[in-house]
């Protein structure tokens, strides 16, 4: 299957194009946020890419939140303009998961592992969730204003790896001989393709018209027009 796959979440923009698990392209800009500027030119080359060794697109991914206002409502209207155009079905993978997955594919962690991937919302606020290995919920996603006992409980039952925009400022806070935290883990577009490949093979596409992102602004007042980065 080839997909093309769209992350705007954060400050960063990504795109990428993936045939059966592997990457054959991909455009990444890491000085954001400028999704209004860069996004369209990046799935142009990566379709065009598509195109020019005729590789027909079976599907549009988009990472669908928790995330920037801004940067979700871009990713998601370039996403369904693709397939309304190509007639393609979309599939939402949530960014938590997304941030996730180089965890799981790339560190060794523990049997009992809770993952805890983290989206800055400015303060000692986060996005946040906890899944275990399989990245079946644990916690589900909600907004957070990190203390010092917050995930007291499940950081004296198992490791805990804190990762993503919102784990540095978390790090004197969750002292806890449980607490681990990974660097330089962001949501890439090119970390959505299992997660996108296992939704198209289940048949989980969503409604192309209808479909709206998860900005969450409805649990934090302080950033409800504008949550986390955009």
């Amino acid at each position: 299957m080839n997909i093309l796959h769209i992350e705007t979440s954060t400050e960063i923009c990504s795109v990428a194009l993936s045939s059966d698990g592997q990457c054959l392209t991909e455009e990444v800009d890491l000085k954001g946020p400028s999704h209004a500027q860069v996004l369209a030119g990046f799935v142009d080359s990566v379709v065009s890419f598509a195109d020019s060794h005729a590789l027909p697109l079976d599907a549009v991914a988009v990472s669908s939140g928790p995330g920037s206002y801004t940067g979700l409502r871009i990713g998601l209207s370039t996403a369904k303009g693709v397939c309304f155009g190509r007639n393609l079905p979309l599939i939402a993978v949530p960014t938590l998961k997304v941030l996730s997955t180089p965890l799981l594919l790339h560190e060794e962690l523990p049997e009992d592992a809770l993952l805890c991937p983290m989206l800055d919302a400015r303060r000692m606020e986060v996005y946040t969730a906890l899944y275990d290995r399989a990245l079946r919920p644990v916690v589900d996603v909600h907004a957070a204003v990190i203390a010092e006992d917050s995930f007291a409980e499940q950081l004296s039952e198992r490791p805990v790896y804190f990762f993503g925009g919102g784990a540095a400022k978390c790090k004197d806070l969750l002292v806890h001989p449980n607490a681990h935290f990974v660097d330089d883990v962001r949501p890439l577009a090119r970390h959505m393709f299992p997660l996108a490949e296992m939704a198209f093979l289940r048949g989980q596409f969503e409604d192309v018209a209808y479909f709206t992102p998860f900005y969450l602004k409805e649990f934090v007042p302080g950033v409800a027009k504008n949550p986390i980065v955009g």
